[in-house]
């Protein structure tokens, strides 16, 4: 029993910040590959298949309230696809431990910018 606490709870938080729209598919990579011991390859394959579900359900509320610009949507989403897709493929090819480290100075980079970078007005 115990063996399915930490996951239910790195799934749960990873569930919350997923419904909130900013990325729980980071947190939980970094539970599998930094406390669960899996391969970064792994553990993104796992978090791909993490996301289906988890937008799935959170989409629609965010649709109703009005969260998500139309307009913005196609162009988004077709260069977002062109470039998963190349980037999955360099994931393929890359070496784990450079596809690791890579992963690790994207962490930084983001939480550098979270904590240093300055407040923005709240949009309208």
């Amino acid at each position: 029993m115990s063996e399915w606490v930490l996951p239910l709870l790195a799934g749960g938080a990873a569930g919350v910040l997923s419904g909130f729209g900013v990325g729980g598919g980071t947190l939980l990579l970094v539970y599998m590959t930094a406390f669960a011991g899996l391969d970064q390859r792994l553990a993104q394959g796992i978090n791909l298949l993490y996301f289906l579900p988890s937008a799935a359900m959170a989409l629609p509320a965010h649709w109703r309230n009005g969260s998500v610009v139309r307009p913005v949507l196609l162009p988004a989403i077709l260069a977002g696809l062109v470039t998963a897709g190349a980037a999955a493929w360099a994931a393929t090819v890359m070496d784990v431990e450079l596809l690791r480290r890579c992963f690790g100075g994207f962490l930084m980079v983001i939480g550098g910018m979270e904590l240093f970078g300055r407040d923005r007005e709240p949009s309208a």
